[in-house]
């Protein structure tokens, strides 16, 4: 019997730097992408999680500069649509990579909801920014008009801030379950979810974004998956990052990588939500979490690099 991984790509998987975000080139990188995932099909069962925030963003600059068209649309109608368009990028880019292994297998894209708490503290302090950079003067227009939160971007402008709440439940994870049971990759929780809130039993999209990584986490938690992988832009996690004394790690404790943590070894802006949301999976199931680069994804299933957190 198979193994059950819960695989999260970055985004360097979707639009490679410096690359403009158009469909051809995303489809170029997926297709490479997919290439190496297509090979640990043999042993493992796959869901397929991915980030969307540059998605977003350029959904947000199309909206805005056609608002006196179209009204555009709230964050997690956004989030919706990015799920669509990269849930069908990914699945054709893994079917492709299939055939031309002369292989076949059912493939689904399933847009999902998580929900979060409408009390979450982050609701109180908005940090992710979303959109395009404004002036001055129109981030203290739009705050008046709309009450969105505006903030400061590194000297670059003002940018429009949005929570990042916790995710709680994975509304679709029976639908996951189904599909896995008959034999069909799945990919799920793009971009984190569309961020949903629960009033008297109704669900209601709120204005917010979810951490991809904590999101693909609670996702294996919720289906039992056997190994939570987290693709990124390095081989290795390090300690003294980009310093002289940089040291790469070939496992991690969770009391080890929470002491890192502690000291600021991994940054909020980086390898900080990878870290913890590797130490969520790992300390309830008990289980592996494995942190690498895309293209070294089959030399860290065998145990040759990348980083294994363990209990």
């Amino acid at each position: 019997m198979k193994k059950l991984a819960v695989v999260a790509i970055g985004g360097n998987a979707v639009n490679r730097p410096g690359e403009k975000p158009t469909a051809e080139n995303m489809f170029k990188a997926l297709t490479e992408a997919m290439g190496y995932l297509v090979e640990m099909l043999d042993e493992y069962d796959v869901v397929i999680t991915h980030g969307n925030g540059p998605q977003v963003g350029n959904i947000l600059i199309q909206q805005e500069m056609a608002k006196e068209v179209i009204p555009p649309f709230p964050i997690d109608v956004n989030d919706a649509q990015t799920q669509g368009s990269l849930g069908y990028m990914i699945a054709q880019a893994l079917r492709n990579n299939l055939a031309r292994k002369n292989l076949s297998r059912e493939i689904a894209a399933v847009v999902t909801q998580i929900v979060v708490d409408k009390n979450d503290k982050a609701f109180q302090n908005p940090t992710k920014p979303v959109g395009p950079f404004y002036t001055k003067q129109e981030a203290e227009r739009l705050a008046r008009e709309k009450g969105w939160i505006m903030k400061e971007d590194a000297g670059r402008g003002y940018r429009r801030v949005v929570p990042s709440p916790k995710p709680l439940e994975i509304v679709e994870k029976e639908v996951v379950r189904m599909l896995l049971k008959n034999d069909v990759i799945v990919i799920a929780a793009g971009g984190g979810g569309i961020p949903v809130i629960r009033e008297d039993g109704i669900l209601k999209g709120v204005e917010a974004v979810i951490d991809k990584d904590r999101a693909s986490a609670l996702l294996a938690i919720e289906i039992d998956a056997d190994l939570f992988i987290i693709l990124t832009g390095v081989e290795k996690v390090s300690l003294n990052y980009g310093k002289p004394n940089q040291e790469d790690l070939d496992e991690l404790s969770v009391d080890q990588a929470q002491r890192f943590l502690k000291e600021g070894q991994f940054p909020a802006g980086s390898m900080g939500p990878k870290i913890e949301s590797a130490i969520d999976f790992v300390k309830t199931t008990k289980r592996e979490c494995i942190i690498t680069d895309m293209a070294k994804l089959m030399l860290a299933l065998n145990g040759e690099t990348g980083t294994r957190i363990r209990s």
